[in-house]
């Protein structure tokens, strides 16, 4: 069942709506750019890329579709069935994703399909009795029956579809759950006296035979907006049930939102400063959406027009990316990650770089590098959709009042986080564990490029040595007065060109000049730093 939006174990936090916590301001910017083939969405958070989806053309199988399928095979081994979704592989259906009420479903298909049921309200239908919770998926379903399931977990790798038959239509404030009548409110409203409002709300307006999940967005609402979110769900649920007599099994029935308008859904608050998309129609669809949940903000969204620099390009995404997804990822003051990926696991390696290892200062050296790993950390789990064990080997940290910090600050940096997880503290031997849910195909974005020298080599992307250069010097200039630096000809013409250029920003922030000297006989990656007296500094 989705939650939110999400399935139910995969709900999304509201940075506003956290209690308890210590709440900064944040400025987040979401933009989009489309072509042919695809729509990219990119989240910033004060400038800085934290999430990057991709929504294609031939995308049949996102979270929160339904369909119409037949019951390809139960398997009372596994005590689930197989169902032909559409899909090259056959959608997984175990029973304990069947929900409580699908025995009141299979009657409701039954009698629609058959013409025998033409007002869907469900105020008159009749429920059938709850299934067994330990029950076997053989006393239930059986090969070529109809059922209505919902995608929970996109087709990733070699796997179809994980599916489940508990419904559920997500809106802005609510979610609408068809054959029940429970009303619950987001755990995270931790204010007792709005939950019980929010709660006595919703039961005043729901209809007989669905259910209610009260979002956390929701808190504050009054009765008209949560009334306008509910007539919303439950005429797409109408729309949804009219298909039912003519549906082919299987097929899509009720299709998610655009990536737009269920990214803004889930994730939209006051924080918001920025939408900006390159396509008109994507606009005006935008805009259209963003009027029916806040009216207030509609002004922030921008139809972006460029004839000479893409959208990308203009909000430093695209330089974000080359440096984000590779297997090594920088940090500020020299220090780096190492991501390593298999199928289920993902190992992570904290590096400290060349930085001071003196004994009297390593614990402290070593703390401030864990806790600026620890936050991009968070941000590259949230940026490459990473799922399933992530192991974090951070630097070892003698103090256990470190340790605890460390650890405490990590849970917070990914707070935030609308994936599932988990966190264990530190392991003996300094390893962090984090268990994080994947719905989606991980995001894997190839940064390497071609070697110029080498016709079947590859190469990290040029770009990465501009920061790694000023990475250093970031060090160097704190202990030489006099720098030189001797690179390949085209990276010295890069840094050299242009008003300002990047050597003369250099000057204003550090107060230092820098003597850039090209060296024909370096290679393109080659750099080396030397004092005025032409020794070679070692960063």
């Amino acid at each position: 069942m989705l939650v939110d939006g999400f399935p139910n174990n995969q709900q999304p936090t509201t940075d506003n709506n956290i209690v308890g916590i210590k709440i900064y301001s944040v400025n987040k910017e979401l933009i989009i750019r489309s072509s042919s083939e695809a729509v990219d969405f990119a989240l910033l958070k004060d400038g800085k890329l934290i999430e990057l989806h991709k929504e294609e053309e031939k995308s049949n199988f996102q979270v929160g579709d339904i369909f119409i399928a037949k019951i390809r095979k139960p398997v009372a081994g596994l005590n689930a069935a197989f169902v032909n979704v559409g899909h090259d592989k056959d959608a997984f259906l175990h029973y304990h994703d069947l929900g409580p009420n699908l025995a009141s479903q299979l009657k409701f298909i039954k009698l629609v399909s058959a013409g025998k049921i033409k007002d869907f309200n469900l105020k008159n239908f009749q429920f059938e009795k709850e299934i067994d919770k330990d029950g076997t998926v053989l006393n239930i379903l059986s090969p070529n029956q109809s059922i209505l399931v919902q995608v929970v977990k996109e087709p990733i790798s070699t796997k179809g579809p994980r599916i489940s038959s508990e419904l559920s239509l997500a809106g802005r404030f609510i979610v609408l759950v068809p054959f029940s009548d429970r009303v619950s409110v987001s755990q995270k409203i931790e204010i007792k006296g709005e939950k019980d409002r929010l709660k006595r709300l919703v039961q005043s307006i729901k209809p007989k035979g669905f259910g209610v999940i009260v979002r956390t967005v929701a808190e504050g609402k009054n009765t008209a907006e949560l009334e306008k979110d509910l007539q919303n769900l439950l005429g797409r649920w109408t729309a949804m049930c009219k298909k039912l007599p003519t549906a082919h099994h299987p097929s899509k029935i009720l299709g998610e939102l655009n990536r737009a308008s269920s990214i803004l859904r889930d994730v939209f608050n006051d924080s918001f400063s920025g939408i900006h998309i390159d396509d008109e129609e994507l606009y005006n669809e935008t805009k259209d959406y963003l009027q029916e949940i806040a009216p207030s903000k509609t002004s922030i969204v921008k139809f972006y027009q460029s004839n000479d620099t893409p959208i990308f390009e203009k909000y430093n995404i695209e330089r974000q990316i080359k440096t984000s997804f590779g297997k090594n990822v920088s940090m500020s003051k020299g220090a780096y990650l190492i991501i390593e990926h298999t199928e289920a696991l993902h190992v992570i390696d904290v590096n400290s770089g060349n930085r001071s290892n003196k004994a009297s200062n390593q614990e402290d050296t070593a703390m401030e590098v864990n806790m600026i790993a620890a936050a991009e950390i968070a941000r590259q789990l949230r940026l490459r959709d990473m799922g399933g064990i992530i192991v974090v080997d951070f630097i070892d940290l003698s103090n256990p009042e470190n340790r605890k910090v460390l650890y405490d600050f990590l849970k917070e940096e990914m707070s935030d986080d609308k994936a599932k997880h988990k966190i264990l503290p530190p392991s003996k031997f300094g390893l962090v564990q984090i268990t994080r849910q994947r719905v989606r195909p991980e995001v894997n974005i190839e940064t390497r490029e071609e070697d110029p020298n080498n016709d079947k080599g590859d190469i990290e992307a040029p770009i990465l040595i501009i920061d790694r250069i000023i990475s250093d010097l970031d060090r160097i200039v704190k202990t030489q007065a006099n720098v030189v630096l001797n690179v390949h000809p085209f990276v010295g013409a890069y840094l050299t060109k242009g008003y300002p250029s990047i050597r003369s920003k250099w000057f204003f922030e550090y107060k230092k000049w820098v003597k850039i000297i090209p060296r024909d006989a370096y290679t393109y990656f080659e750099y080396h730093f030397f004092d005025k007296k032409g020794n070679a500094i070692k960063d």
